[in-house]
This record gives C-alpha cells, sequence and structure tokens, in this order.
C-alpha cells in the first residue's frame, strides 16, 4: 500500500470544517489540542505516526481548535522521557495536557477485521478524563487519507459538541482563592521574593506576567511579599518565555513556558524545581502572549504554595 502523504490530503483541508462564526471568534472559544500517535494493530494498512500527521494537520483548519505541533508535542514529550505511541491513557492524559498545554488530548487504534480496515479515535479531557471515541472505516488497499478526513470531522464536531463535559467550569479568581486559603490555613507563612525575568520574541520584558500571578496569589494568601532577596525567608526564581503560536481566524495563540528554582531557607541549600507550559488565544499577540504566562503563573503557584508552608 502506498503511504499517504500530506501533500495529498491538504486540498481537503478546506472541505473539513466551516467556520462561519471564525470571523468573530473569541479567545475562550478556542480549545488547545494534542494528537498523539496512533497504535497499529498487526497486519492493518497504514500507521498511527501518519494518521497522526494527518488529524494535526486537517483539525488545524478548525479556527476553533488550538493544534499542538507535533514537532513541538515530540520535544515536550522526549524532554520527559515519555513516548509519543499510546501514552494517552485516561489516567496519562492529564500529565500530558500539563506538559504540552493541552486541553484535549486525541489518540486511538488501528485495527482490522477481515478485509475491513478501521481509525479508532479517543478524545480525553485532559482535565476530567472523559473520554469519547469515533470510528473511521476505509477498505483494504484504499487510501488511509480519506478515513482520516472523516475522523477529522467526526472529532471536531465531538469536541464542539461536548465542550461542557470535556472541559470544567471556568473557576473564578474568588473562588480560586477560597480554595487555596484552605492549604495554608494554620500553618506558618514565610516571606518571599519573587523574580522570574520573562521574554517574548527575544525581547525582554518589563512587566513579566507569570512573575506577577505568583505573586497576587501569594499576597491573597497572606504571604508577605519583600522585594531583596537577602530580606526573604524563601525565594522563587527562574525564568519565562512566550512566543508566537498560529493564528486562528481573528485571534493569534501565543504558547509560554516557565520554570523555577524554589529555595525555602538560605541556610539550606536544597531546592525544588517545577515548571509550567501553557497556550492563550487573543486578539492581540503581545495579550495573547501575557495571557498564556498569567496562566501558567496561576497553575504553578498552586504548586508552589505547599512547599513554602511549614506547619504553625
Amino acid at each position: 500500500m502506498k503511504r499517504a502523504s500530506l501533500s495529498g490530503i491538504l486540498p481537503l483541508c478546506g472541505l473539513l470544517i466551516a467556520t462561519a462564526f471564525a470571523g468573530n471568534l473569541k479567545a475562550e472559544d478556542v480549545t488547545s489540542v494534542a494528537v498523539i500517535d496512533f497504535t497499529s494493530a498487526p497486519g492493518s494498512e497504514g500507521k498511527g505516526e501518519d494518521v497522526a500527521t494527518l488529524l494535526t494537520t486537517l483539525l488545524s483548519n478548525d479556527a476553533a481548535l488550538l493544534l499542538v505541533e507535533r514537532a513541538e508535542l515530540s520535544k515536550i514529550l522526549g524532554e520527559f522521557e515519555l513516548n509519543l505511541s499510546g501514552a494517552a491513557d485516561p489516567g496519562s492524559a492529564a500529565k500530558i495536557g500539563h506538559l504540552a498545554g493541552a486541553d484535549i488530548i486525541v489518540t486511538g487504534r488501528m485495527f482490522q477485521t477481515g478485509d475491513d480496515h478501521f481509525i479508532a479515535s479517543k478524545v480525553i479531557s485532559a482535565s476530567t478524563g472523559r473520554v469519547f471515541g469515533d470510528l473511521a472505516e476505509y477498505k483494504k488497499g484504499e487510501s488511509v487519507a480519506s478515513a482520516a478526513t472523516q475522523l477529522a470531522e467526526k472529532i471536531s464536531q465531538r469536541i464542539s459538541g461536548n465542550r461542557a463535559v470535556l472541559l470544567p467550569a471556568a473557576e473564578t479568581k474568588d473562588a480560586r482563592i477560597a480554595r487555596l486559603k484552605k492549604l495554608v490555613e494554620g500553618k506558618k507563612l514565610p516571606s518571599v521574593f519573587v523574580s522570574i525575568p520573562e521574554e517574548h520574541l527575544s525581547r525582554r520584558v518589563p512587566d513579566p506576567a507569570a512573575q506577577t500571578e505568583i505573586q497576587k496569589t501569594l499576597q491573597d494568601l497572606g504571604f508577605t511579599l519583600v522585594d531583596k532577596e537577602s530580606a526573604a525567608q524563601a525565594t522563587i526564581s527562574g525564568e519565562a518565555f512566550s512566543e508566537l503560536g498560529a493564528r486562528h481566524a481573528n485571534l493569534v495563540s501565543c504558547r509560554a513556558r516557565i520554570e523555577v528554582v524554589v529555595k525555602k531557607n538560605a541556610k539550606d541549600d536544597s531546592i525544588k524545581v517545577d515548571r509550567e507550559t501553557s497556550v492563550a488565544a487573543d486578539l492581540a499577540e503581545n495579550v495573547a502572549a501575557k495571557s498564556a504566562l498569567e496562566r501558567g503563573g496561576a497553575s504553578l503557584a498552586e504548586r508552589l504554595i505547599p512547599l513554602l508552608v511549614s506547619e504553625g
């Protein structure tokens, strides 16, 4: 069987999904998706890696979906020694979504029954673990690209029609702080120095969004913030960067990565490290970049709090 090439299916992309609403698409309507390699059962025609590449290309034509680039996804998972193939069961989807900044993980399996070949997909919520499945069929000797196109249409409709159960309701800032206050209740809170400079497109940013978000969270929880490292009982330092991701109709997406080091006691050499990848979309590139950094900073802050507090 001749392998399907991307050049052969690119003309199909324009037929994938009608996006009449694309002109007034809002940032909150965009869903970040990572497509993981499909597994291939013995005897199945085609390769799971090819199917994942085809689906990524096809789904990227939907203005409401923000696709994590295959090269970027492979780099992220490789950094943490995870394999693309078969890595996304419901239990690991949250971890992959966290690493790649994706709301939804798409993966699946290729198999055959007699002369009938199938591609079965799984659409997995990275936050709730909810799974939806779809199926596309092709005959022996037929192009995998045609089946991948059918499946991409089903996946796109599946995501748009089930966003309410795939994505959790947005938590208000007040509710988030109230939830986090339970983590520090009755515990001793150290004074904290935070320094996380950031760059966007090789430009130093004077107002670091990730640093500000972490500081604001700590302040709202009752931590004392200081502007000198020598005056702090704990320090959070690191760096962050953001970069242009892609353009979706009237929106621009940006990706951000934040890496931090936490040192609780100046007299103690032990440290803790953490990192976060996040994605955001907006009408303006600089706002999207700041939003991605702010989102990443908020996620990091929640994980850093237990590292800072001690029993009262």
